[in-house]
């Protein structure tokens, strides 16, 4: 279900496929042989493209495409354009199906750029007021970056990349699942912080609504459930979700659910044998993916480290990174 395909440009012809699946005519502006990188990551029919390029370029996207795309730019040494919107480091651009656009790039830049359905941003957004509504996203728009939220975001997103090329060989299915949801939350966060509060709805009975994610939790059995999957299968809101875990648990439902895959990955690892699965593949497989703050995580949660559980002699274990990891769906 998980491909990943990387490669390094030697020529602007390269990013023809900039977008993985779109055709994108290319023009080169600067001077000098163009050199860079370009990345697809592909989780069923959706994609996530990373590219980065050392020269000048002009893009031209048909009005073909019936997919829609939404872009974040990732660095730029000088100016961006798209449409009539300057693009700063960490904007994202909301590309519709059918619409012509065109970019310019000035010198050395990097993107990411994710392609879906419209008939998938109900599934991909649930919980998320506007976003999960596919006429929200019929209309060209650009977002700026929130100075603390966007570059986190592409901070985020690009270490999830590094880590499911490493590791995509294996992952599951519903592993995948997980990082696919993962991946677009990144890619919408400035969008998501731009919107409005949404207080509308009637908040339910906490703790009627607890159990209800409790017993889909014990439906999914071991596999990471991201909380936009629990949003669309319950039809609630991620405002009304966040209250009822506050009035609950006295923590928020995306801290609960880094607790539950806390305990599935111990659960695991007391039933397997060195050398037989690594910490790092069970990580992956449940939704971390930089092994300093997962360790510090898992210790402050259980008084020893994972190798430890996993039965690692003690004079084998290697003592875990600085405790800076981000979790996807900013656990």
């Amino acid at each position: 279900m998980l491909h990943v395909d990387s490669r390094r440009l030697d020529g602007f012809e390269g990013l023809h496929q900039a977008v993985h699946g779109t055709h994108v005519d290319v023009m080169q502006l600067g001077r000098g042989k163009l050199r860079g990188t370009l990345s697809h990551i592909g989780i069923g029919d959706f994609s996530l493209s990373i590219g980065s390029f050392n020269v000048g370029m002009r893009t031209r996207r048909i009005a073909s495409d019936e997919k829609l795309i939404i872009g974040m730019l990732l660095k730029a040494e000088d100016r961006v354009a798209h449409w009539s919107f300057d693009m700063q480091p960490s904007d994202v651009l909301v590309i519709p199906p059918l619409l012509e656009h065109d970019g310019i790039f000035h010198g050395a830049s990097a993107y990411a750029a994710m392609r879906l359905d419209l008939d998938e941003v109900a599934e991909v957004f649930a919980g998320q007021h506007r976003l999960n509504d596919p006429e929200y996203w019929r209309s060209k728009n650009h977002f700026r970056a929130d100075p603390a939220l966007g570059p986190a975001a592409a901070v985020r997103l690009a270490r999830i990349v590094v880590k499911l090329t490493e590791h995509h060989a294996a992952l599951t299915e519903p592993a995948a699942e997980f990082w696919r949801r993962s991946i677009a939350e990144c890619m919408a966060a400035n969008v998501i912080c731009s919107l409005p509060s949404d207080d509308s709805g009637w908040l339910p009975a906490a703790r009627r609504l607890i159990g209800k994610v409790e017993h889909y939790l014990d439906e999914s059995g071991m596999r990471p459930v991201h909380i936009s999957e629990i949003c669309a299968a319950l039809h609630v809101s991620r405002r009304t979700l966040h209250r009822a875990f506050q009035e609950v648990f006295g923590m928020g439902p995306v801290t609960f659910l880094r607790h539950k895959r806390l305990c599935t990955i111990h659960s695991i690892l007391r039933e397997s044998r060195p050398g037989t699965t690594t910490v790092s593949t069970v990580a992956m497989q449940q939704g971390f993916y930089e092994l300093g703050r997962f360790s510090h995580y898992y210790h402050t949660m259980f008084g020893e480290y994972p190798s430890q559980t996993l039965g690692v002699p003690a004079h084998e274990l290697v003592a875990p990174q600085g405790a800076g990891l981000s979790v996807a769906q900013n656990a």
